[in-house]
């Protein structure tokens, strides 16, 4: 197979032996249409125009390319943190909700749903559809509704309706469900906001294109600081993986470029309070799409589990599942402990809350050695507002 090409998604929507549309008769419709139009509107003039105007005019693009000195010391290599913390709403997931408002928009659709675990992925399409003058309906766990009550504020506050799941664990995986059902009942009128890599074909690829922004700008921004466009590793949480798939989308074939993925090991791996689905997944399909995941000998789904409420989901974006099975990525897990313990180091010595999510990012530097010469780019997806009642409560 051809390297430049081995990485990208094909015309049926795999990423090597993942992705695809596996999806009920009663979706057929809206899936085809997407499929057949998304790259023809994303690639006019006029989409790009408005795209990259609202990214930088209202999302405050581009985010800036940090050098974090203390991180650097201590880890003894060249460290520079990626500010999607800084994007508004406060995490990347805005990158991805304005593409796909503009895109539903062309499309017709008058109503938008979404699934949010975390709740950043729910304020980022409220954002938008307030901005938009477009009914908002999201979904989202019971669970992380208690546990992410900060953003479920911030979602009603822009006039979205906030509809719990409680089924399963009452968490991502069972918000998504509920907003499949949705969409099986609302063919017509409305378009589902996805919020990460996962989904049938484009989801997974119309999502990393969106976010690709985010590896664009480290490109030139490391020109700038190093005079060279890539680093020698890229490090990202993975859930589903749409943060990830940004951070890495322009540096999949840059063999020069490492790329590491850390998933949320909860409580131990094998404790079975744990999301490492590159661990404990097998080859799976959930929610349309082949990838990785968790789930028994009868093929029913497992339980995921993490104090974090973005990175509790049972599979994976099928990109990351490629790149794992081609052993382009690298991957940690990270417990919530070690999580915790990162997330407060950060802040202790860079002035840095971040998000629970990109605390497993950062607790791969504990496990991972590095050289002195190397540059390091780290996602950081999120910042910590939204998560303070998790931090407050472990810190008594």
């Amino acid at each position: 197979m051809n390297s430049v090409k081995k990485y990208d998604i094909d015309k049926n929507g795999f990423y090597g032996k993942f992705g695809g549309a596996f999806i009920p008769e009663m979706l057929h419709s809206n899936i085809a249409n997407l499929q057949k139009q998304y790259l023809s509107i994303i690639g006019e003039v006029s989409f790009q125009e408005e795209f990259k105007a609202l990214l930088k005019d209202f999302v405050g693009r581009p985010t800036p390319l940090y050098f974090a000195t203390n991180l650097s010391e201590n880890y003894g290599c060249q460290i520079y943190l990626k500010r999607e913390d800084l994007c508004h709403t406060g995490a990347h997931k805005i990158n991805n909700t304005i593409g796909q408002i503009i895109l539903a928009k062309r499309l017709g659709k008058t109503r938008i749903i979404a699934e949010t675990g975390a709740g950043q992925h729910g304020v980022a399409t409220a954002t938008v559809c307030a901005l938009m003058g477009i009914e908002c309906i999201v979904y989202m766990g019971e669970v992380d509704i208690e546990r992410q009550a900060p953003n479920v504020a911030r979602m009603k506050m822009l006039g979205a309706t906030v509809k719990p799941a409680t089924s399963g664990s009452k968490t991502l995986k069972d918000a998504t469900n509920e907003a499949i059902r949705d969409w099986i009942d609302n063919p017509i009128d409305t378009h589902y906001i996805i919020g990460s890599v996962v989904g049938p074909h484009p989801f997974p690829d119309m999502v990393a294109r969106f976010q690709s922004v985010i590896s664009q700008e480290i490109q030139y921004q490391l020109i700038d600081k190093c005079g060279r466009a890539y680093p020698d590793y890229i490090l990202a949480c993975v859930g589903g993986g749409s943060n990830a798939a940004g951070a890495m989308y322009h540096f999949l074939h840059e063999e020069n470029c490492k790329l590491i993925l850390a998933e949320a090991g909860g409580k131990g791996i094998h404790s079975g309070h744990s999301a490492a689905t590159s661990i404990l997944g097998t080859d799976g399909i959930i929610h349309g799409s082949k990838t990785l995941l968790m789930q028994d000998e009868d093929g029913q789904i497992l339980e995921p589990y993490s104090i974090s409420a973005g990175l509790d989901y049972p599979g994976i974006g099928p990109m990351h599942a490629h790149l794992i099975d081609t052993k382009r990525a690298e991957v940690f897990t990270a417990t919530d402990q070690e999580a915790l313990d990162a997330a407060y180091y950060l802040s202790k010595t860079e002035g840095i809350i971040p998000a629970l999510e990109t605390a497993h990012a950062l607790a791969v530097l504990e496990q991972k050695e590095f050289k002195k010469e190397d540059i390091v780019v780290i996602n950081l997806s999120g910042r910590g507002d939204k998560d303070l009642n998790t931090y407050i409560e472990m810190i008594k």
